[in-house]
């Protein structure tokens, strides 16, 4: 039986699955890794972390799964923006990895829209002129490091995200690239080529002597060389996390959504062949390119920055549980979360606000307030940061979201997926495989090796496992929404306050 491994890198994880052919998963791994804080506003990763998990859960995986078949090819998919540097010649990382929840250089976007460079930079890359982008974190990078602004210019350092670093180590540095949708959240590339951009490159100061190579998502990258286990097999497909997790879940025609709640939260809409100029801060962003003679595909983004990390904070930083899976328990002792607002806002604030200063908030505390009512209130706060994402979507693309499809760790929460559809007034309905992120980068390079004939194909494959539907009152619904927009209303403060308005 022919089986695909994806290689799904991860914020806090790194996991491996195979799959075969009908779509169901035969065999997996996965390992935690540490996160690192090293001061206020910044979040790293150790590029050893992300490659040694990576090694191991994949030759684990690949190793259980020849109980089951034989692997054919191998897909990517990562964590977005975290951005890596490292030296051409011996292949060591300069530093530690920069993760996308960083805010290190919130200082320069701000300088760079104080001169009018955001206009600019959304009509050429879709995107917000916002330190989440791998732009300005890999400009603070070659301006920190001695020496490596002239070193990278002399074609001596190489630059990646996440997909091109695993790459490089899989192939033991025979390929330095990415694929278009990962180089599309770069901030350098130009969203209607799907090429770096010279006006881009100048603005951030980046060489492209320091540049991968940019390919598309499912097509040849090379084989791998670095780990016995998987000696000899193809890299046929390379994803961004939310672009595979759209396609995992066959969202192929213009109007079709997704929502992924992961560690943060991200609602994707595909918009065809042509990219939607957002008119409330959303992101333009490449889906994916299927084959060297296939065009651009694109979709509409909205990122809430914490999602699923809000039950992770409740429980390393509060306390309140013992495990993640205990949230959903111990905010059903409440009805609801008794007029407790919770604005998770520990990076800022995502879209539709791009506030880089924003910080947590919660709200409405009395003196019966429990902990189950923070947690319902914790859990609730997903579900309301996604209602904002839809509404600013649905105007965008000037169609009503017939259906929206869900996965990710938190949409095991039925709650949570309930209470969603009451917010949305839409069904919400969860995939049948949970980890569509992975399933998708597994479509994305099957396909190029013709284990599935085509999207037609895949899509037969999709099926759902719970459909929720809204049965709250609207009046009740818009009661929680005018309470939460408050909320956030007072989470954005102190921001004004600081600056003197």
């Amino acid at each position: 039986m022919s089986l695909v491994l994806a290689i799904d890198q991860g914020t806090t994880s790194s996991r491996a699955m195979a799959f075969d052919l009908r779509a169901r998963p035969v065999a997996s791994a996965q390992e935690e890794f540490t996160q690192h804080f090293p001061q206020p506003g910044w979040v790293e990763h150790s590029p050893a972390d992300l490659w040694q998990t990576v090694a191991r859960v994949a030759s684990r995986t690949a190793r259980q799964a020849r109980r089951h078949g034989r692997l054919q090819a191998i897909g990517i998919t990562n964590q977005r923006e975290t951005t890596l540097l490292w030296d051409r010649r011996t292949g060591e990382p300069l530093a530690p990895a920069i993760v996308w929840q960083d805010r290190r250089t919130a200082p320069a976007c701000q300088a760079l829209r104080r001169a009018g460079a955001g206009r600019r930079v959304r009509a050429r890359a879709g995107l917000e002129l916002d330190p989440y982008f791998s732009a300005t974190k890999l400009a603070w990078l070659l301006d920190h490091l001695p020496g490596a602004r002239r070193r990278a210019a002399r074609g001596e350092l190489a630059f990646g995200t996440v997909d091109t670093w695993l790459l490089w180590k899989l192939t033991e540095g025979r390929v330095h690239a990415t694929d278009v949708s990962n180089a599309s959240r770069t901030l350098l590339v130009n969203l209607r080529t799907g090429d770096w951009d010279d006006g881009l490159l100048n603005l951030f100061r980046i060489p492209r002597e320091v540049l991968p190579v940019i390919r598309p998502s499912s097509g040849l990258f090379g084989e791998v060389s670095a780990l016995p286990a998987l000696r000899g097999l193809p890299i046929t497909g390379v994803a961004g996390d939310q672009q595979a997790a759209l396609f995992g879940q066959a969202c192929f025609t213009p109007g079709m959504a997704k929502a992924t709640y992961g560690t943060g939260c991200f609602l994707l809409v595909h918009t065809g062949a042509a990219p939607v100029r957002s008119r409330h801060r959303l992101l333009s962003t490449i889906a994916w390119r299927l084959g060297d003679d296939g065009p651009l595909e694109y979709a509409l983004e909205g990122s809430v920055f914490v999602g699923g990390a809000v039950v992770q904070w409740l429980r390393d930083g509060l306390g309140l549980i013992r495990r993640s899976r205990d949230i959903e328990a111990l905010a059903a002792r409440v009805p609801d979360s008794g007029g407790v607002r919770f604005v998770p806002a520990f990076t800022g604030l995502g879209a539709p606000y791009w506030d880089p200063d924003a910080r947590g908030t919660i709200v409405g505390l009395e003196r019966g307030s429990t902990a189950a009512h923070v947690a319902r209130a914790a859990v609730d706060s997903i579900a309301f940061q996604v209602s904002d994402l839809l509404t600013a979507m649905q105007a965008d693309t000037r169609r009503r979201l017939r259906e929206l499809r869900v996965d990710g760790g938190a949409a095991r929460n039925d709650s949570l997926l309930k209470f969603q559809s009451d917010l949305l007034r839409v069904p919400v309905t969860r995939s049948r495989i949970a980890e569509t992120t992975a399933l998708g980068a597994a479509f994305l390079a099957g396909l190029a090796v013709g284990l599935w004939k085509d999207q037609k194909a895949i899509r037969r494959l999709w099926a759902s496992d719970a459909r929720f539907t809204a049965t709250r009152p609207v009046g009740e619904v818009r009661r929680e929404l005018s309470a939460w927009a408050d909320a956030v209303r007072r989470t954005r403060i102190p921001r004004r306050r600081s600056a003197g308005t």
